[in-house]
């Protein structure tokens, strides 16, 4: 396979410094910057080819492809037009094909001038490619075969055709699953691949629902009323993948059923919805991912779905999952539906074929056994794909690629030598490829070209560093003019990408800085940037889909309304409050140093860090309780409860008050309340690895958890008190429940006097003294019949300070206790934490009662 870098001028441009633009992409890289280092390493003329991890767009490839239905060979010259993403099955690209060349005249499904996707079987990252291969040697003791053995991948795109022949029977279109037409092998990134139909689609919509609870219920297969059911593209995609997953397992398609398992929490995004399709919520499905990225092992489940996957998996005979098929069953499916899969008899004939290679080309322990002590077949499969695997990622030239085929020996030889660390892959390289010797050989007998070759070692280090937003445009350009400054780069870029940015580059450490710290304080005194803020933040969901055109406009129609410069302003204070908890905690942990200079170091500052950590997981933090105050300030200023009533309580919680604002908009700006909750949470979660992708599971969770939650418990709570105002209010229950409450706590007192010789605090009945006013919270504003929402929570709070008092009281009478600082003391603790607990069980009971017409 050949690469051709688009030519591009290397003269001082090179080094020009960044338009306002670039300077605006911290996490983005320009391709023009990685294309001119491209330039600069082809420049040192090595003997040996620069390391890629991923392709730019513009680059053009040409493979050599096998059709999938009929074998037929040719072939294609694609130019690559956008990088899509890449996790651990590999990495996809949107391209477009501009020549094709075939057997017996070309491949009807695929024409020049038209968009495809391609796929190739190696992550871009090296994390993901390690810890993916990792895994698969573990559960196969053998290298990720997707990636180096034709016959898997012919194997796996082949049962995707099957699958999808079988979803078009089902689903009664050919839209329900992506087509798939040829393979190929890309020598340069050292995997195979695959071509297939381009999605013109997205995931799914936040959508605002107000019904959760019918939701919730219908989830669970309950009978709901129809005009309460919300979130139509949620239950379209549940129901899809939920059919899709029992037509895979009917067919025989258990172990690729995975990719779409609901309960995995992850599999979501593998199900698309066609952008033509948006007027209609239920239609437009289709299955896009069919390649697995990560062994699931028995002892290492990673995802909630897992554990029934694992049982579903050991039922079957099969210990170790991944890609594996039931070929007796898919046979037995199409001599069912024989006129659903005309055509496809050599499919299947190559299918088995391919299986066979596939699944003998390593040890697989659970699935071999005892083949492996007797089968020469076996073996002589595991040593023929080895080689195949070498070759595909390059490691050796045809010339040894015959020799090894030849000679069991060489090849256990070249294969013992990959599991020695440094000095194995040197002798590999040594052995495989002339241009690695000739390059080793140059190093050593020449100390111009030794030079050359750490310069393009330097180049490929700028670039990956680029790619990940470790280096800005300008940086980048400083380091390919001076290599030298990598010296105090490379130890710093064992640390997360920010923080290797932040000490290495003095305008963005400044930048962020300022973003941090100083421009949260611009946001509350410049109207106009807090204009444009909301104006980007509308641009950016429009691009992610977060936003409907019309959503947009509506949006951007109110920006200039008071109301909305209100919430705005007390955004940019909410923002203003994030380093506050940061510098709070990293200061105390300081003066606890500090303070204990006669404490070993090591214990001082692990102390320390344990100081910083506790800030992060309290429920309560400085900056959390510095932006509650500034809530209750604006309500206490402005004597306007109604309008902050849901953030003056949010506020006071740490990560989830950040959320306070947009919620708090919800009835008066349902649009832009609904996109800045969507907005701030899914950022948020797209920081959890795997799980946290845009369009899977924990995100749309989120979403519904910070903000149709609570529209479903404001429309439950607004629909009881239109029935509570029908009922007289009641409050001579309190009384009633306070003398209940003090006589449980004052025999349970005396009962433990009794056993233990002394009386207890409320640390000894811990258990009751939270389980008590709990329930007795839950009793008081379920019997106060018509009071107001208000009203019933004092009068739960009353009931706790009533038990406080009282038991207080019995105890001292009983006890004789003189010590009246002792009995104040004891007094305060209990109306404290009883009021508060019977407050907190009043409080979850109006959260938690149902809407009775539901």
């Amino acid at each position: 396979m050949d690469q051709k870098i688009v030519p591009c001028d290397i003269t001082d441009n090179f080094y020009r410094k960044p338009d306002q633009d670039e300077r605006r992409m911290e996490s983005e890289y320009s391709v023009q910057t990685i294309e001119k280092l491209e330039q600069k390493f082809k420049a040192e003329a090595l003997h040996r080819p620069m390391r890629i991890d991923r392709y730019e767009p513009g680059a053009e490839l040409t493979y050599e492809i096998t059709d999938v239905a009929t074998g037929i060979l040719g072939t294609i010259r694609l130019k690559i037009e956008k990088f899509v993403g890449g996790g651990f099955a590999g990495q996809v690209y949107k391209v477009r094909l501009m020549e094709i060349h075939a057997e017996n005249g070309g491949i009807d499904c695929l024409e020049p001038g038209k968009t495809y996707a391609i796929k190739i079987l190696i992550p871009p990252s090296n994390f993901s490619k390690l810890f993916r291969n990792v895994l698969y040697w573990l559960g196969f003791q053998g290298p990720f075969q997707l990636q180096m053995n034709p016959a898997a991948a012919r194997s796996g795109a082949i049962w995707q055709k099957f699958i999808r022949r079988a979803a078009n029977k089902f689903f009664g279109n050919d839209r329900s699953v992506v087509d798939i037409y040829a393979t190929f092998v890309d020598h340069t990134l050292g995997s195979c691949g695959e071509i297939s139909q381009w999605v013109d689609g997205r995931t799914w919509r936040l959508e605002v629902n107000e019904y959760l609870d019918v939701l919730k219920k219908w989830r669970k297969g309950k009978k709901v009323k129809e005009e309460y059911l919300g979130s139509p593209e949620y239950r379209a995609k549940h129901e899809f993948m939920t059919q899709f997953v029992n037509l895979l397992h009917k067919i025989g398609a258990h172990e690729f059923a995975r990719q779409y398992e609901w309960s995995t929490s992850k599999s979501q995004p593998n199900c698309l919805k066609w952008n033509d399709t948006n007027d209609n919520p239920e239609e437009g499905l289709v299955a896009v991912d069919f390649r697995a990225g990560l062994a699931l092992l028995p002892f290492l489940p990673m995802s909630p779905g897992d554990f029934k996957l694992i049982l579903q998996g050991i039922f079957r005979g099969s210990l170790i999952q991944f890609d594996r098929g039931d070929l007796k069953k898919l046979e037995q499916f199409i001599t069912d539906h024989p006129d659903d899969f005309t055509g496809m008899h050599s499919m299947l004939v190559e299918l088995k074929q391919a299986e066979q290679v596939y699944r003998n080309s390593v040890p697989d322990i659970t699935h071999n056994h005892v083949k492996l002590f007797f089968s020469r077949r076996l073996w002589a499969t595991v040593f023929n794909s080895a080689v195949t695997g070498w070759r595909v990622r390059n490691l050796i030239d045809k010339h040894w690629e015959q020799k090894l085929r030849n000679n069991k020996f060489l090849t256990f030889l070249f294969w013992l030598l990959g599991a020695l660390p440094f000095i194995g892959s040197f002798v590999r390289k040594c052995w495989g490829q002339p241009f690695w010797r000739k390059h080793y050989k140059s190093m050593f007998t020449h100390f111009n070209y030794f030079k050359n070759s750490l310069r393009g070692k330097a180049f490929e280090k700028i670039t990956g560093w680029h790619r990940a937003g470790r280096t800005s445009v300008e940086k980048s350009g400083k380091l390919a003019k001076q290599v030298w400054r990598l010296s105090y780069h490379v130890p710093l870029s064992i640390l997360p990408v920010g923080l290797h940015r932040f000490f290495t580059d003095g305008k963005y450490a400044k930048e962020r800085l300022d973003f941090l710290l100083l421009r949260p304080f611009r946001l509350y005194f410049d109207a106009d940037l807090r204009t444009q803020w909301l104006r980007d933040m509308v641009s950016d969901g429009k691009k992610k889909n977060l936003l409907s055109q019309q959503d947009a406009d509506t949006i951007l129609n109110q920006v200039e309304e008071p109301f909305i410069q209100k919430y705005l302003k007390s955004l940019a204070v909410h923002l203003a409050t994030l380093p506050v908890t940061q510098i709070v905690s990293i200061t105390v942990a300081g003066i606890y140093i500090m303070m204990h200079p006669d404490m070993p170091r090591a214990q001082a500052y692990g102390i320390g860090l344990g100081i910083i950590a506790l800030f992060q997981v309290v429920p309560i933090s400085p900056g959390s309780l510095v932006r509650g105050l500034y809530v209750l300030y604006l309500v206490i200023k402005e004597r306007n409860f109604k309008d902050y009533n849901i953030a003056v309580f949010l506020g006071f919680f740490k990560y989830i008050g950040y959320l306070a604002f947009p919620i708090q908009m919800a009835y008066r700006y349902p649009t832009l309340a609904r996109f800045m909750a969507g907005h701030w949470a899914t950022e948020a979660v797209h920081v959890v690895p795997v799980f946290g992708e845009g369009g899977a599971l924990l995100e749309h969770w989120v979403f519904d958890l910070f903000y149709n939650w609570p529209l479903t418990i404001r429309r439950r709570m607004k629909k009881v008190a239109e029935i509570r105002s029908r009922l007289k209010p009641r409050y001579w229950h309190i009384g009633l429940y306070s003398v209940l409450g003090a006589g449980i706590f004052v025999f349970t007192e005396l009962a433990y006097f009794n056993h233990v010789g002394e009386l207890p605090d409320l640390r000894d009945m811990w258990w009751l003294t939270i389980t008590l006013p709990l329930v007795l919270g839950l009793l008081v504003t379920l019997g106060a019949g018509g009071a107001v929402r208000g009203n019933r929570i004092i009068a739960s709070l009353i009931c706790g300070i009533f038990i406080g008092i009282l038991t207080t009281i019995t105890t001292t009478l009983l006890h004789g206790s003189d010590q009246i600082g002792m009995i104040v003391t004891n007094l305060l603790w209990r109306i404290f934490i009883l009021g508060i607990f019977c407050s907190i069980g009043a409080l979850v009971t109006e959260i938690k009662l149902p809407d009775p017409e539901i």
